[in-house]
């Protein structure tokens, strides 16, 4: 009867997981084209970008600032950016899902998607 029960536990924990899945993706798509959508509006009311001429910034840093400057083209980009962090959430949320199933193997396979994700941005941050 408590193996019964420890496993009714186990889909249970593994459920609300997956629906935290959701809602990660959710919450992240929303957001992220809430912050590109006020971007674009800005660009169309304004007529610029915030930059002169051609120059469009595509470092953290320069983003980071056209963002504290509230420029349209940065705030664009950081809804790029929060559509583009969003599957890397999700398989975040993947390693904490397997690891409550108690599946190891997919945890290590997860954790390794996800140090390649991590490695892929920081070349295409860096250019290294």
């Amino acid at each position: 009867m408590t193996e019964n029960k420890q496993e009714l536990d186990l889909k249970d924990e593994i459920h609300n997981a997956e629906r935290l899945i959701g809602k990660v993706m959710q919450i992240g798509v929303f957001l992220a084209a809430g912050v590109m959508l006020i971007g674009v509006l800005m660009f169309l009311v304004s007529g610029h970008s915030g930059y002169s001429g051609t120059y469009h910034p595509y470092q953290f840093q320069t983003i980071l600032a056209g963002l504290a400057g509230l420029k349209p083209y940065a705030i664009i980009m950081t809804g790029l950016f929060l559509l583009i962090l969003t599957p890397v959430l999700r398989v975040v949320v993947s390693i904490y899902a397997f690891y409550v199933a108690r599946d190891r193997l997919y945890v290590w396979i997860t954790t390794i998607v996800l140090i390649i994700l991590l490695i892929a941005m920081v070349i295409g941050m860096y250019g290294i």
